[in-house]
């Protein structure tokens, strides 16, 4: 059963602390280790300049901003998450490499307009209760020109391997978690929270309504994962 949108922040923000200790782990055992290359395409889409700035919203244990990190390193990248335990997990987990880290919610996130080159999230929006709200947020503290790139799981569709995903969502996800996380409620959490969620285009659209630009998504994982990017404009020139 879901939270409802009164319960959702308590609810959501004790879970990520409960599982901390195997988050990593499950997201590599559940996305059979795909998870990573789909944060290397998200780096790729934002188009970050040589010495850019990157924030990591709803980070968890830093590996979006890890990966960009070693990827880029003039680049200059910082994570936020509301939950103190995922942020904990994650100080220090890559040898060499710093990341600081900020809790913050991410309807209003400690940094002044215009800031980053790009703001990246990963399996944050669903988990947040107004989703407009968030982006818009997100987007405020994106440079003009710079790019708002969300990752998330999209809901089961009605093709023929629909059937096939809601088994893997609703049973063996929830059984591997109960081994692994020994928490099975946190995921069956996920399959719920994603069947509730927007699919691509609906979540397009409310990137449009939250202000950014020329937003595009494209799906992997046999259509079950979006990568959704939108650019903030810069506002017209006074006459």
């Amino acid at each position: 059963m879901l939270p409802t949108l009164d319960e959702k922040p308590v609810y959501v923000n004790r879970m990520f602390a409960r599982i901390a200790p195997t988050y990593d782990l499950m997201n590599r055992l559940m996305t059979f280790g795909q998870d990573q290359g789909w944060r290397r395409e998200m780096l790729a889409h934002c188009n970050l300049p040589p010495r850019g700035s990157l924030l990591d919203v709803g980070a968890g244990t830093g590996d979006i901003a890890y990966t960009a990190l070693q990827r880029f390193p003039t680049l200059r990248a910082v994570a936020t998450d509301f939950t103190y335990e995922m942020m904990a997990a994650g100080v220090g987990k890559t040898p060499g490499v710093f990341l600081p880290f900020a809790q913050a919610d991410a309807y209003a996130l400690p940094f002044p307009d215009n800031t980053f080159d790009a703001v990246v999230s990963g399996f944050l929006v669903r988990n947040v209760v107004d989703r407009v709200a968030a982006f818009r947020e997100m987007a405020r503290v994106t440079r003009p020109g710079g790019r708002v790139v969300c990752l998330e799981t999209t809901p089961p569709s009605n093709s023929v391997l629909g059937p096939l995903f809601r088994l893997y969502f609703f049973r063996i996800v929830p059984f591997i978690g109960s081994i692994v996380a020994r928490d099975r409620q946190a995921y069956a959490y996920l399959p719920h929270s994603t069947v509730a969620f927007p699919s691509p285009e609906e979540l397009a659209r409310l990137m449009e309504q939250a202000g950014l630009q020329h937003v595009f998504f494209v799906e992997r994982m046999l259509r079950s994962v979006a990568i959704h990017v939108g650019v903030k404009l810069a506002p017209p020139a006074a006459k």
